[in-house]
């Protein structure tokens, strides 16, 4: 059944045999060669381990789909779990890994390979990387409140930045803030700094000075109750684009084809609702 020689067989499990230090045979007079117990238990894992490697080795094999999914640490809490629950509502066979970072991180991750797909800002990323824009999210001011300027519709960027601004330091996050000072003429003392969206709303709220975000929180308190006002601005400003990064020299996934879908619809839905919400 081999096309081998008898001999050849012999050596080749009396080499295994070596190898476990147990025999896999037992050889009886007017039986022949039998698996022994232990024999029967290796075949078992051998078979297994076949049945793996053909799996693994068909491009046709699709079996239970995993995306590993980047999330931007900032952009995480606000809309990544409602685009889980979503995309595996819609695609129950499909296992989602969520992998928070910074952008650096979420781009050196993806030209390795270590995610499928990130949910990003489109701010300072390789050339490599393929970016699918999902919204354009322009940036707001936040005053605690009591502030003098809260009673207002809208305000300059220079009419806030009277006050010391708290600033998110996150990498491109905090060039993006400070070029928009810059663009207006203004030099910003800088009361504060942090990488959290709650710590900086906090602080903003405790009246440590004022703030400036691009990430869309609807919320009116912040973490310890106290009262916060979001502010629109006027200008031109630009605003931070939400998207998709994906490796661009990868071939196309229909794993994270359809997550596109799924956060494209999710991201109109927002966009509608938020303009229900305007007063």
């Amino acid at each position: 059944m081999l096309n081998v020689s008898q001999p050849s067989v012999s050596l080749a499990i009396a080499k295994v045999e070596e190898h476990f230090g147990r025999p896999l045979f037992a050889r009886t007079a007017g039986q022949g060669v039998i698996p022994t117990h232990y024999g029967r238990q290796k075949l078992r894992e051998f078979k297994r381990l076949r049945a793996e490697a053909e799996s693994a080795l068909n491009a046709e094999t699709v079996g239970n789909p995993i995306l590993n999914l980047g999330v931007f640490s900032t952009l995480g809490p606000r809309h990544a779990p409602q685009l889980v629950r979503g995309f595996q509502d819609e695609t129950p066979g499909i296992q989602v890994r969520l992998h928070e970072a910074n952008l650096e991180t979420l781009s050196g991750w993806l030209e390795t390979g270590e995610i499928d797909v990130a949910l990003i800002y489109d701010l300072g990323l390789p050339s490599s990387l393929d970016i699918i824009p999902l919204a354009d999210i322009p940036p707001y001011g936040l005053l605690p409140g009591g502030h003098p300027l809260a009673g207002r519709k809208a305000i300059s960027i220079a009419e806030l930045l009277q006050d010391p601004l708290i600033l998110m330091n996150l990498p491109h996050s905090r060039g993006y803030f400070l070029s928009l000072a810059q663009m207006h003429g203004i030099s910003p003392k800088i009361a504060y700094e942090t990488a959290s969206v709650e710590m900086l709303r906090s602080m903003v709220a405790n009246g440590l000075g004022v703030g400036l975000l691009a990430t869309d929180i609807p919320h009116d308190t912040a973490y310890d109750q106290r009262p916060i006002i979001r502010m629109p601005l006027t200008g031109k400003l630009a605003p931070h684009r939400v998207a998709l990064a994906r490796p661009g020299r990868m071939q196309s996934n229909p794993v994270v084809d359809q997550f596109y879908l799924h956060a494209q619809s999710y991201f109109v839905a927002e966009a509608a609702r938020s303009q229900e919400n305007k007063p």
